[in-house]
């Protein structure tokens, strides 16, 4: 694709990232053909081609229009169109930079601004989340349906952490919302681990990793966000710890993109070059010691084996790990219900699912109508966000993998 970037852009950093992006576009379509938002509303410019040429025109200088702004927010940002593109192109990239120059003209509406304002102060924080969650949960049978749906039944109470101290460290990731919604994941993943001879460390300072504010357009509170994270790791890197495990591939997709996203801040560049390099997916860890797990005993007790995985975007396609998990899941003896159209978005997408409830609830539809569609007994999947957006639907159990095979290996 040929471009002709305008001068406010042009010799700027991102400027010479959109450039080189857009030039490796070749105008196939073929995205068209796995973007879930296309295929929902036939809209050239609902699709990642049509996205790209808004981009293209604002970065030459078009004035970008509120029907511009429509169109990249209804963008998931699922990446789908990275994993069919054939010139790979980045487009996840080039919408975060399209996205960002659109903001700075095209101003948002008095409630819509709130709205996302709210968002960025509520999610990232524990203290002001929790709180809201469980005041949710205490007046949830007093709400009205459709509110009813969406506010999560409490959780069990997690099982105990392990004591042992193994030569082998590995950081995890508390994570924002998925300590309140599924405060057993984390310690499912540090037992799994310790059985394993890896001792999973909790570094208090850590917090989000930027995700929300980064996709919402707030890309400086974001960078904040990371380099908090960096600051509360660095000690534990240089002690050797050997990985930074994420349990919530959102997250984990975010982490992998420090060292490019601080590539250009001279004080944090290396560290977060380091970082995103130590940054594993808790599969790629299990993967790793998979004869080891093997080898270990069963659970005696009768569990569920048909289940349906749901792949996350940010799994499949942010992370290009396509059917990791589940080998995993079948090499532990789970048999795996067929799931049609895999490779669509469920339409959680972060705060997707607040800030377009329409196009979400579609999503979710198709996405319950395919995981059901082979008899599971339960719903698997490897993302707080699509967990807890799933089981809004359905009255079948939605759990994080690592949960279910933590359950599988004899106490």
């Amino acid at each position: 694709m040929q471009t002709n970037l305008a001068p406010f852009i042009k010799d700027t950093p991102e400027g010479r990232e959109a450039d080189a992006i857009l030039r490796k576009c070749t105008h196939c379509g073929l995205c068209t053909a796995t973007c879930p938002t296309y295929q929902l509303l036939g809209d050239e410019l609902d699709g990642p081609r049509g996205r790209i040429y808004l981009i293209k025109q604002v970065l030459e200088g078009a004035l970008p229009t509120s029907k511009t702004q429509l169109h990249l927010d209804r963008c998931l940002t699922c990446r789908s169109c990275e994993t069919t593109c054939p010139s790979g192109v980045q487009y996840g990239r080039l919408l975060d930079i399209g996205r960002h120059v659109v903001e700075e003209h095209v101003a948002r509406g008095p409630l819509e601004a709130i709205q996302r304002r709210a968002l960025r102060a509520v999610i990232p924080s524990p203290a002001l989340f929790n709180p809201l969650l469980r005041l949710g949960q205490v007046t949830r049978p007093l709400l009205p349906q459709p509110l009813k749906r969406k506010v999560p039944t409490s959780a069990a109470a997690p099982k105990p952490w392990p004591t042992s101290n193994h030569v082998r460290r590995m950081l995890v990731l508390e994570g924002c919302v998925q300590p309140g919604l599924s405060p057993n994941t984390n310690a499912a993943a540090a037992r799994v681990l310790d059985r394993l001879g890896i001792t999973l460390v909790r570094a208090s300072e850590a917090g989000c990793c930027g995700a929300v504010s980064f996709h919402l357009d707030a890309q400086d509170e974001a960078l904040d966000f990371m380099r908090r994270n960096v600051d509360a790791w660095w000690p534990y890197i240089e002690h050797g710890t050997e990985a930074i495990v994420m349990t919530a591939s959102g997250c984990g997709v975010m982490v992998k993109d420090y060292g490019h996203l601080l590539s250009r801040d001279p004080a944090y560049a290396a560290k977060a070059k380091r970082v995103s390099e130590l940054t594993k997916d808790i599969s790629e860890v299990i993967a790793a010691e998979r004869d080891k797990l093997l080898s270990l005993p069963p659970s005696p007790f009768p569990l569920p084996r048909r289940v349906a995985f749901h792949s996350p975007c940010t799994l499949q396609h942010g992370m290009k790990m396509k059917d990791k998990v589940e080998a995993l899941l079948s090499d532990l003896g789970f048999e795996l219900a067929n799931v049609p159209n895999a490779h669509l978005c469920c339409g959680s997408a972060g705060t997707y699912s607040i800030l377009q409830p329409e196009l979400s609830r579609q999503l979710l539809a198709n996405k319950i109508a395919a995981l059901s569609s082979g008899k599971p007994s339960a719903i698997l999947t490897a993302n707080i966000g699509c967990q807890s957006h799933l089981q809004t639907a359905t009255e079948l159990p939605v759990r994080h993998w690592i949960e279910a095979l933590e359950e599988r290996l004899a106490p």
